[in-house]
């Protein structure tokens, strides 16, 4: 990546987030579902137009059947993105998934790493150093990808920050399904940045962006093969 390339504007990290969102909720409702486990930004493979594709199912599941709620098996995944009641009791549900999800949308926002032990003391997990601030418009303000700096919607950002909540609550059964999950983040991309008359954007959408993704404080997470571009840690 080139030395000082911009990062990705709002509309491009949704875009991203909804691709992503789509694709686990056709692997949830398929006939036979499947269970990502893995689901982490690394895994996220981006075209030219930025637009999202799953890959590296090896620790894929299938889901539970005959009425169960969840599957057990071998703990295994990435820490900071895996589910709390998947790493403490090897159960896996299907909302195991949303956790990650919900993961990954806050890397998105933020800029930061899932885990990144060269922040200060009580930042290395973003989840526990960004929840508190979630539910608060001004602390959420300060936890913004300060890349992005003023061109994005703050109703659409905290409407994002809301469903990264959900999608993080403890219990598996209190987060919502990626159908929910989806069908919101289309309408959070509705949301419009209302740009003043004396004020343009400097950046483009997704459509012709060429910009990257940078987070913070650390080397670029993506490396551009010939047909894709992939998340790495």
């Amino acid at each position: 990546m080139a030395e000082g390339a911009e990062p990705l504007p709002w509309s491009t990290r949704l875009h991203i987030a909804i691709g992503a969102a789509r694709g686990l909720a056709f692997l949830h409702n398929s006939e036979k579902s499947v269970i990502y486990r893995d689901f982490k930004t690394s895994n996220i493979l981006l075209d030219g137009a930025y637009s999202a594709k799953l890959s590296d199912f090896g620790l894929a599941k299938s889901g539970p059947v005959n009425g169960n709620s969840h599957v057990t098996t071998r703990i295994m995944g990435t820490y900071g993105y895996a589910a709390p009641e998947y790493v403490a009791t090897g159960h896996l549900y299907l909302r195991s998934d949303v956790f990650g999800f919900g993961v990954v949308l806050l890397e998105l926002m933020t800029g930061f790493r899932a885990l990144d032990t060269s922040r200060p003391s009580g930042e290395h997990v973003l989840v526990d150093w960004a929840r508190p601030s979630l539910s608060d418009k001004k602390k959420l303000k300060k936890i913004m990808d300060k890349g992005l700096g003023d061109e994005y919607p703050i109703k659409a950002a905290f409407q994002a920050a809301e469903l990264i909540l959900e999608c993080l609550e403890s219990d598996p059964k209190t987060r919502p399904s990626m159908d929910h999950v989806l069908e919101k983040l289309e309408k959070i991309n509705d949301i419009k940045l209302i740009i003043k008359d004396n004020k343009k954007p400097n950046r483009q959408d997704h459509s012709s962006s060429t910009s990257t993704f940078n987070y913070r404080h650390t080397k670029s997470p993506i490396s551009h093969g010939a047909n894709a571009t992939t998340y790495r840690r």
